[in-house]
């Protein structure tokens, strides 16, 4: 089900990120990363980076949603490992829908399609984290009914 393949429903298309298309997420990806106010923004990078995924599913998936034929979205999944469960999990790293097409469901969609390439990739959990600023996305997440973790994130830079 998660090869270079689309996934169609209803009026829109869930579409594997691929060497053939990678390109096409290039702008949205740009936006994603200026709403987190990320510096030094290179296309280039963003492709190298994007593209890493497109031929080794045991590394993550990246899934692009085309609503009336135009990338209106798009969500990241990478694998890892947690020793707290002993097991294999998925991280949600990167789910953003342009802002015109918020509220339309389509977050929770593409949510929804990554807990089941991870399922499908033998991974324990779906696991993410957001911005406290994100009230947004956070209203989603707390829709679904989930335990919010207590657990804070650090960042310690190697370079």
């Amino acid at each position: 089900m998660f090869g270079h393949h689309l996934v169609i429903r209803e009026s829109f298309v869930i579409e594997t990120v691929a060497k053939e298309n990678v390109g096409e997420i290039l702008p949205l990806f740009r936006a994603y990363q200026e709403f987190y106010h990320v510096q030094n923004i290179c296309d280039d990078r963003n492709k190298r980076f994007l593209s890493q995924f497109c031929d080794t599913p045991q590394l993550g998936g990246q899934f692009m949603w085309r609503k009336n034929g135009s990338v209106v979205a798009f969500a990241t999944v990478y694998f890892t490992y947690t020793s707290t469960i002993a097991a294999k999990v998925a991280i949600l790293n990167d789910l953003y829908t342009r802002p015109e097409n918020r509220g339309e469901g389509i977050g929770r969609r593409l949510l929804e399609h990554c807990r089941e390439f991870a399922q499908q990739h033998g991974a324990a959990r779906l696991q993410w984290v957001t911005s406290p600023e994100n009230t947004a996305a956070q209203k989603l997440y707390d829709s679904l009914g989930l335990d919010k973790s207590q657990w804070y994130f650090y960042s310690y830079p190697c370079s």
